[in-house]
């Protein structure tokens, strides 16, 4: 999978624990003093076949949407795609970087195969985040965050657990680096294994489970709009010492 953040403006960051890297912006680069962090997980399984190319539509449109955010220039942007084909169960596609660097016509569509490290996923997008975070805050930019993990599939194959998410979670909302943090869990076509998304919900602790429904042209361009106003409404949020309570209930 080919990555889109090889620039100078980018450097490398070790997750320590959690055993990978990623990448992110160099903070002698960022020209505001406060950041929302924003991750997209895409699910690139093998049950995503058929769909894959909507799946791509969905996530340029959704960034292409948050671009037109009065606080575009307070986003930075991490995309990862998750299938057990990769190591880690997780290919970054870029790390965290201004909306106005990434060129979302690169983004490759997924090519489906392996099976649905959920906990890998999910986990890559909390410890990158409290990682990247914390080390912003030590700079003094105000930071919070919010990431999506969507996916058609329950886990059932991940070297990550449901108990390390939940302390990854719990580590983000009781540390000072991030001043608020939302998690979302999309079901796409996932309507089969919703009870099992359910649960991952709940004893993961993430923030809030929607389902977006089939995996339609107009489901998935209601979810990229989705996603958008949520990362809108979070960034907005930001300096008021919470997370946004305008996430919408469904999507």
């Amino acid at each position: 999978m080919p990555r889109l953040d090889q620039s100078n403006d980018m450097q490398n960051f070790n997750a320590g624990r959690g055993g990978f890297a990623f990448t992110g912006a160099r903070f002698d680069k960022l020209g505001s003093t406060d950041y929302t962090l924003v991750t997209i997980a895409v699910d690139e399984t093998g049950s995503t076949l058929g769909f894959e190319r909507e799946l791509a539509k969905m996530l340029r449109t959704a960034v292409d949407a948050c671009r037109k955010n009065p606080r575009s220039d307070n986003i930075l942007l991490r995309v990862i795609y998750f299938s057990s084909k990769y190591k880690d169960g997780v290919s970054e596609i870029h790390g965290f970087k201004p909306l106005a660097d990434i060129d979302t016509s690169a983004y490759p569509v997924p090519s489906p195969g392996g099976l649905t490290p959920l906990c890998d996923a999910t986990y890559s997008s909390l410890h990158a985040t409290n990682v990247y975070g914390q080390q912003l805050a030590d700079q003094d930019f105000g930071v919070n965050a919010i990431f999506f993990i969507i996916t058609d599939g329950a886990e059932n194959d991940s070297t990550a657990t449901m108990q390390m998410v939940k302390t990854e979670q719990e580590r983000a909302r009781t540390s000072e680096q991030l001043e608020s943090l939302i998690s979302i869990l999309v079901g796409i076509n996932a309507k089969p294994c919703q009870a099992a998304l359910d649960q991952f919900k709940d004893e993961a602790g993430i923030t809030h489970y929607r389902d977006a429904g089939d995996a339609t042209p107009r489901n998935l361009a209601k979810l990229a709009a989705f996603v958008s106003a949520s990362v809108s409404s979070q960034s907005q949020a930001l300096g008021t010492g919470g997370p946004s309570q305008n996430i919408a209930a469904v999507i």
